[in-house]
């Protein structure tokens, strides 16, 4: 679970709903004080949200982009069905397309999927690349996740389907490791109550699906190479989720752009977010 260094926007972002043809999404908007030089959309990760991109906003806006980070469906402040069919990977991949249409303007926009959001990013590309001008992986591997992933995905399914939601936090805050929990605030407590709120809000229905998805996933490198978009593949230098070395081979098999975030694990737009934001604002310049 990527923890935010604050749920709080920068000034230069603000929380809105950003209305498409699917619906409503709840979003954080950030524009440049100038000239806007492009548009990106960013997509979260499993359990994830928009505010996992927070600390992005402020230096991508600084250089130029306007960067609409986005809740998806049954995500934190979009209410989604409870039905899981509604989270099937052509729903998801319809709704990225739908906020592409209505954050694009003029020209199109960079695209970018966080974990679990880059394999939905990608099944948007390929069910229609025109609305993009290049697709950012992050954290985001070729196919189905670790096996160690897959347990603990498993686990955490089944209790959901034994559990509320608050009763599941407190289990995972119970099993979690010393590195896993909320860093201290100033003060010495938790900083878990923001990150609680959020977990409290997202569909089991979305998690189930989307989980079953994360363990399912078949590798389509070679047909997203076929479409012929400029990618990106950002990770850190650890993770173990996708091993490096799997997003090094996925780089390559798409003649891709390779970046490897310093001291960044899952995910570097937390762990890293200054050297991240210039790694993507200099892939976007080049493909403006």
């Amino acid at each position: 679970m990527s923890k935010p260094p604050t749920f709080v926007p920068p000034a230069c972002a603000r929380a809105e709903r950003l209305v498409t043809e699917r619906g409503e999404f709840a979003v954080l908007d950030a524009r440049p004080a100038g000239a806007v030089r492009g548009t990106a959309l960013l997509v979260p990760g499993y359990t994830g949200s928009k505010e996992d991109f927070i600390a992005l906003l402020e230096p991508l806006a600084e250089a130029g982009f306007r960067v609409v980070a986005v809740d998806g469906r049954g995500q934190y402040e979009t209410p989604g069905p409870v039905d899981e069919a509604a989270y099937a990977r052509p729903e998801l991949a319809a709704d990225v397309l739908a906020q592409a249409a209505a954050v694009r303007g003029p020209g199109q926009v960079h695209l970018l999927g966080h974990s679990l959001g880059g394999q939905i990013a990608r099944a948007a590309v390929l069910r229609d690349a025109e609305p993009f001008r290049s697709l950012t992986l992050l954290s985001s591997g070729p196919a189905e996740v670790s096996e160690e992933q897959q347990q603990r995905i498993e686990l955490l399914t089944a209790a959901m389907a034994a559990m509320d939601m608050g009763q599941v936090w407190d289990a995972i805050q119970a099993l979690a490791t010393p590195e896993e929990l909320a860093e201290p605030d100033e003060d010495g407590t938790r900083a878990e109550t923001a990150l609680r709120a959020r977990w409290l809000r997202h569909s089991p229905a979305q998690l189930t699906a989307t989980g079953r998805q994360l363990r399912t996933e078949p590798d389509l490198v070679a047909e997203l190479a076929a479409c012929g978009l400029p990618v990106q593949v950002v990770s850190g230098e650890r993770d173990d989720t996708w091993p490096v070395e799997l997003m090094d081979d996925m780089a390559r098999r798409l003649k891709a752009d390779r970046v490897v975030i310093p001291g960044a694990e899952h995910s570097p737009n937390t762990d890293n977010p200054a050297d991240t934001a210039r790694a993507l604002a200099e892939f976007w310049q080049a493909h403006v």
